[in-house]
């Protein structure tokens, strides 16, 4: 299973109509993968939309790629999409592969920029920590690593609140349970999106 995160963006007022464009994109009888969410940021660079969609294998989504690429409209929205990026991504192996279910109102978009040989030990120490973080890691909708680009990590997070997520945020770090060990050392850059789901998306 691999995952893409396709990142639109457009001017401020026309994020709407840039949604709906994609929506029929990917719904499309020519469009393969599996649409899993789509989100317009509220909270960091504003004016973008981003979908999860989720491939079987690399030629599907390699194929689904070259769509989008060959496409003079792409997305549908080739006239009004000021930028677009399309990231591949590996899930880390003991995680399930993301279901369609409601996490929330509010999703949190976070990416790690790792120094080079950072992912091995930031796997170990995630996977230690899944479970004695449980309560807030049952918030985690994926986390995966790229395939592309600097090495890097993107994971997404749902939330029924900002309070739900500092709340359970404060209460993992408190008790020690959270951040992973051996997993912050290795990084060099980290960002953080807050974004709201679509209502189009599977993750709501």
């Amino acid at each position: 299973m691999l995952y893409e995160i396709s990142t639109l963006s457009c001017p401020l007022l026309s994020i709407e109509d840039v949604s709906q464009r994609s929506s029929s994109w990917v719904s499309d009888a020519q469009a393969t993968g599996k649409v899993l969410g789509s989100w317009r940021t509220e909270i960091g660079t504003l004016g973008r939309l981003m979908i999860l969609r989720s491939f079987e294998t690399a030629d599907v989504l390699a194929a689904e790629r070259r769509r989008a690429l060959l496409s003079a409209n792409p997305f549908n929205a080739g006239g009004v999409v000021t930028s677009l990026s399309m990231e591949s991504y590996t899930p880390f192996p003991f995680l399930p592969p993301v279901q369609p279910r409601a996490f929330g109102s509010v999703y949190e978009f976070r990416t790690y920029h790792l120094m080079p040989g950072g992912l091995p030990p930031t796997l170990r120490g995630w996977e230690n920590a899944i479970e004695p973080a449980k309560e807030y890691t049952a918030h985690l909708v994926i986390n995966m690593y790229a395939l592309d680009g600097p090495p890097r990590i993107t994971h997404i997070w749902g939330f029924a609140s900002l309070e739900q997520r500092a709340l359970l945020r404060a209460n993992a770090y408190g008790v020690g349970v959270w951040p992973p060990h051996g997993g912050p050392e290795h990084i060099i850059e980290a960002t953080s999106t807050i974004a709201l789901p679509q209502p189009w998306s599977p993750l709501q």
